[in-house]
């Protein structure tokens, strides 16, 4: 274990802000020729969104945003929150205890997968598929279940810098949908794995998916992870740095699910996607990027966010797995890079 070695931090910085701007201006411009994609209706209120809808948000790790058409729009959040609501358990319980009880690991099956659950002896395997986004909401402190959801919501607005506010009617929706959600959490309270009313548990999570959020606030909450817990926008500190890295760590290896290898393949950024049309993406102390569409592709994923994305993601040299050749200038003694 390497607990005792102080964590060091290299990670570059963005372009100037003109060049960032245009950049955001001109993702936004490709990705809106693309119409692919079907809006989400397996939870019926999502069914009405408005597919020509589109927002592209870049919020630097020191704090400019830039905005590009409609990021002021309102949608509910749906599993990007279990990214948030994920790295608030951690600042509460550290960690071991929470790599122990939910697990990092991706299960290669789909995000609601019973199966998943049962091939690993009742273990969730990671927060970002819904069985571990069950388990680590069961972890939310509160001595109540009202606690437990104000500290989800009080937390969540924190990351995003504003006060965030249920949606009722697709609180509602969900509610008389979620039926495989309750079966997984009753599931998971037979293996041990929630102490608490599971069915109770289950509503604290539809709630935190029902949340209202914009492109923006996507983008400032994705930027307050890449700026070590610390929001860019209120200067407030949200989380820890150890609970930004364990946040984006999981992220990068589960946060699109069974397609999050090719994400990084392609990509090459921690990211989380929801079914209303949201999609944040971190790049380490550079800053977010926040998007919305509703149009989803087969994985789930917003066409005309993913392309957006990937385009910034190349564009502002995002992606963490890039490199390039030193010129010889500034190699060291043996150019042949074998050391002296």
């Amino acid at each position: 274990m390497t607990d005792e070695v102080e964590q060091e931090v290299s990670t570059g910085s963005l372009p100037v802000w003109d060049q960032v701007e245009r950049l955001a201006q001109e993702a936004h411009a490709r990705a809106r020729r693309h119409d692919e994609g079907v809006v989400a209706d397996y939870i019926p209120v999502l069914a009405d969104a408005d597919p020509a809808l589109f927002g592209v948000c870049v919020a630097e790790a020191d704090g400019p945003v830039h905005a590009v058409g409609d990021t002021a729009v309102e949608f509910s959040v749906q599993s990007i929150s279990k990214a948030f609501v994920y790295a608030l358990v951690c600042e509460v319980h550290g960690h071991e205890m929470v790599r122990d009880r939910v697990g990092v690991n991706n299960t290669g099956l789909s995000f609601n997968s019973v199966i998943a659950v049962e091939l690993n002896d009742g273990h969730p395997m990671n927060p970002m598929v819904n069985a571990g986004a069950l388990a680590t909401t069961a972890l939310v402190p509160g001595a109540s279940f009202a606690e437990k959801w104000e500290h989800v919501r009080t937390g969540l607005s924190r990351f995003a810098g504003r006060q965030l506010e249920l949606d009722g009617v697709v609180y509602r929706s969900e509610s008389a949908t979620n039926t495989r959600n309750k079966a997984i959490a009753r599931l998971l309270q037979s293996y041990g794995r929630i102490d608490l009313d599971p069915l109770e548990v289950v509503d604290v999570y539809t709630r935190q998916c029902a949340l209202r959020v914009s492109a923006r606030d996507l983008a400032v909450m994705g930027a307050t992870l890449a700026d070590g817990g610390v929001n860019p926008v209120t200067g407030a500190r949200v989380v820890s740095e150890q609970v930004c890295r364990d946040t984006l760590a999981v992220l990068a290896a589960t946060g699109m699910y069974e397609r999050s290898g090719e994400w990084l393949f392609e990509i090459g950024l921690p990211a989380k996607s929801g079914v209303s049309g949201g999609i944040v993406a971190i790049a380490p102390g550079k800053g977010a990027i926040g998007t919305f569409s509703p149009p989803l592709d087969p994985a789930g994923n917003s066409v005309r966010g993913r392309l957006a994305t990937a385009y910034l993601s190349r564009a502002l040299g995002l992606n963490v797995f890039a490199s390039s050749a030193r010129p010889s200038a500034q190699r060291g003694p043996d150019a042949s890079g074998r050391g002296a």
